[in-house]
């Protein structure tokens, strides 16, 4: 087991006997962690841009990544429980010290661009609730490594209930403004059809990718192969047998709710902005609209767009807190280095912040480049997206490492068809792009 998850209560103990309902809440607590990170500010961007650009067609797109991503999770925690270590560990064992300083600085990349749209989102979310400037808001946000180490000294189960509880108010926040703002159900149902657009159009593609991106996060398949080990089972067949069970459980119903949310989002952009003659989609421009939008009198407008900054925030907040414990999870097991807790968080959040910063520099308080910014860390999250696939498939797939608990056929040739798939559409935008900045 990672010792950086050791230092904080790391390992969650139950009776042996427990059965049923109650054993099942026991192992409840890393699939909300990992569901987080399906959930952040990121998803917010593309998905709501997805709606406003394009209606309700890339509702499929979040439906196949969301099934791509129980899957991966699925084989992440397999591959935890089965071989005792985390897919760092394993990366770093099937391909030597210098390979894996490659893959450590991808996956290194990765955390620092889910990081970027995190202190974006809480930026923004600070400035529309208490008018303070991006700059101010960015700034503020290096503050969170204090709260944050405050936060892990409770213990994991603390930190799990609290993240549950957010989960579950962002949640009711966007159910309640989708019924208001009372979309086109036979045109929803629809979305979830495919349709050659979203690949025929390359402005639609790239925000696929970026849904995708957002949604299936590098760091989540190292996270949860770790933190599925927390839990105190017994480490024989039979004990990892059913450990492995209650996982996917737990898992599956998690990303359930991450996937409700992700179309709460898109079907929210679409139903109040598609259509529309001006530039919509953005937090600035659906804060605007929730603000004005007259559902309920002023009042309700005003509670709406209230609500949004509020779920804003927490979001951000939320996925601070994985975003550190990948980070350390992916350090040790790729270069087995290991740092104060408050010495990783204070590093990766200054770093991520230098290219906001830059950005503000350059173009001062718009909303719009700021915004951009975000929608590129998710495209790139897609980019790096197979360096963490591929690595996980092979070790799933080989008897030396997962034992009795090897992936089957079928789920190994899912898995690389997704990764295969989602690399010819990567290589496809990157020349569309390079071709479009060429012409």
């Amino acid at each position: 087991m990672n010792k950086s998850l050791e230092e904080i209560n790391g390992t969650v103990s139950f009776d042996a006997q427990t059965t049923g309902l109650k054993k099942l809440l026991m192992y409840i607590g890393p699939g909300l962690l990992v569901a987080v990170g399906y959930m952040d500010p990121g998803n917010w961007i593309t998905s709501m841009t997805g709606g406003a650009r394009y209606g309700y067609i890339l509702l499929f797109v979040i439906l196949l990544s969301s099934l791509s991503a129980m899957l991966l999770q699925a084989m992440s925690a397999r591959l935890g429980i089965a071989s005792g270590m985390d897919l760092a560990q394993v990366t770093r064992q099937m391909t030597g010290k210098k390979l894996s300083v490659f893959a450590w600085l991808i996956t290194e990349l990765a955390i620092m661009a889910t990081d970027i749209a995190e202190i974006i989102g809480s930026a923004i979310a600070l400035n529309l609730l208490f008018g303070l400037p991006l700059a101010v808001g960015v700034a503020i946000t290096i503050l969170d490594v204090f709260l944050l180490l405050m936060i892990m000294h409770l213990g994991f189960r603390k930190i799990e209930a609290i993240v549950g509880v957010l989960i579950f108010s962002v949640l009711l926040i966007f159910t309640y403004e989708v019924i208001m703002a009372s979309p086109d159900m036979g045109a929803v149902l629809k979305g979830f059809i495919p349709h050659k657009a979203v690949v025929t159009d390359q402005g639609a593609l790239y925000i696929a990718l970026g849904i995708i991106g957002a949604t299936i996060m590098p760091h989540n398949l190292y996270l949860h192969s770790s933190l599925v080990q927390s839990r105190n089972y017994e480490r024989n067949d039979e004990g990892k047998r059913q450990a492995i069970k209650y996982a996917m459980i737990d898992s599956n119903i998690q990303l359930s709710v991450a996937f409700v949310v992700n179309c709460l989002l898109l079907v929210l952009g679409a139903a109040l902005f598609y259509g529309s003659q001006q530039s919509l989609g953005r937090f600035y421009e659906l804060y605007n609209a929730l603000l004005h939008s007259h559902v309920g009198g002023a009042a309700g407008g005003a509670a709406m767009s209230t609500l949004f900054a509020v779920a804003l925030l927490a979001s951000g907040q939320n996925s601070t807190i994985t975003g550190t414990l990948s980070g350390q999870i992916v350090m040790e097991g790729y270069l087995h280095i290991r740092l104060p807790q408050w010495a990783r968080r204070l590093i990766t959040r200054v770093i991520a912040v230098v290219p906001i910063f830059v950005c503000l520099l350059f173009y001062g308080s718009s909303h719009d480049k700021i915004e951009d910014l975000l929608i590129f860390t998710q495209v790139f999250l897609s980019l790096a997206l197979p360096f963490s696939i591929i690595p996980l498939v092979i070790a799933t797939s080989r008897k030396e490492i997962m034992g009795e608990f090897i992936s089957s056929k079928l789920v190994t040739a899912a898995a690389w068809l997704l990764a295969v798939v989602l690399s010819l559409l990567n290589v496809y935008l990157l020349a569309a792009t390079v071709r479009e900045f060429i012409g």
